[in-house]
């Protein structure tokens, strides 16, 4: 009896419904927290670092214009030469008898064309032969201006002071014509030549002042400016040439030596986000914008040049678009976000994870 009782009271619990426990809430949905950042138009002003060569940017080759035998070369490499010093003699003699030659044959016709000038007065020879005997003298004296001009290039002189750079024949060669014998550049024109990246070249003008390094001359700096900008861009490295000019130029610098000139750019009304908010995978560069419905939408953009914790966007973006800063983890195309304030204690997971 006792047993059935318990087997009663047992069954009797067993068989309470389900409706009578407390029902569960169903959880919200949880919210991707995320920090935007508005795109902004601004002024970038940086500073960007170049490397190249120095070069003399006057210089000059000496070539003969003449064949015939080195009789005078007198200055070697590092030689100084002055405007008008002669730094190249060819023997002349073969070219002094031919002019010899030439100005007995002119003065011959000199005497020819008086005599007949006197002739014709007279009507003793024809117009003709007066005519070929003018003919006669003009050649002559044309083949006269031809020699002395062909001695005149026996003798090169220096076109300006400078330094002999290069020697590439000895006294008693026989040289022919178009032959380099010296190289003279001026130290005074020395340049630094750099291949500038197509970002900087157009905020590049003559005239701006720069900053230049020379390795070999220590740590010190030396004021310089833009001398020219070059009109084309290499097509293959998208970089264009700049030289740089230095004045005074340094005690100690020689062309061929590394030089290192900082630029002071200004890049006015940019397009710029915060550095933060550029992202990069294999398929290139992309930010996150937000949308009217709070939705992070992906958008592949082209950056330029970066300043500090910002970076300019070259391609697209519009000013006053949002994009998100901060809040990445767990963030895909199409998915709904809260923004929030800029909370400088929190860390990525933090801002991403909803409440």
């Amino acid at each position: 009896m006792g047993l059935l009782a318990g087997l009663v009271i047992a069954g009797s619990t067993a068989c309470t419904p389900d409706s009578e426990q407390p029902a569960q809430r169903p959880s919200p949905p949880r919210t991707h927290l995320v920090e935007l950042a508005e795109v902004v138009r601004d002024t970038l002003r940086m500073s960007t670092l170049y490397t190249g060569s120095l070069r003399g940017r006057r210089s000059v080759r000496i070539f003969t214009q003449e064949e015939g035998r080195i009789v005078r070369l007198p200055y070697y490499e590092g030689d100084a030469v002055r405007a008008g010093d002669i730094v190249l003699e060819l023997d002349d003699k073969l070219l002094r008898a031919e002019i010899d030659k030439v100005v007995a044959n002119r003065r011959q016709a000199e005497i020819n064309i008086e005599r007949l000038q006197q002739l014709l007065q007279r009507s003793l020879v024809s117009e003709d032969e007066y005519i070929r005997a003018q003919t006669a003298l003009q050649v002559a004296q044309a083949e006269e201006t031809v020699l002395r001009t062909r001695l005149g290039y026996t003798r090169v002189a220096a076109p300006f002071d400078g330094l002999v750079t290069q020697r590439r024949a000895e006294p008693g060669d026989f040289v022919e014509r178009n032959v380099q014998v010296l190289s003279i550049v001026d130290p005074t024109s020395l340049v630094a030549e750099l291949t500038v990246s197509e970002l900087v070249m157009p905020h590049v003008t003559p005239g701006d002042s720069v900053s230049v390094h020379i390795d070999a001359l220590g740590d010190q700096r030396f004021d310089g400016h833009v001398l020219r900008v070059h009109p084309e861009l290499d097509p293959d490295t998208r970089q264009g040439r700049v030289e740089v000019e230095l004045k005074p130029v340094p005690d100690g610098a020689r062309a061929g030596q590394f030089a290192r000139v900082k630029f002071y750019v200004e890049a006015f009304n940019r397009i710029v986000i915060p550095f933060a908010a550029l992202r990069r995978d294999r398929d290139g560069e992309y930010v996150f914008r937000v949308d009217d419905q709070r939705q992070a939408r992906r958008v592949t953009v082209r950056s330029g040049r970066r300043l500090a914790d910002r970076v300019e966007i070259l391609e697209g973006l519009k000013e006053a678009e949002q994009v998100v800063k901060r809040g990445f983890l767990g963030l895909a195309d199409g998915k709904a976000v809260t923004p929030v304030e800029r909370s400088d204690g929190g860390d990525e997971a933090a801002v991403a994870a909803g409440g």
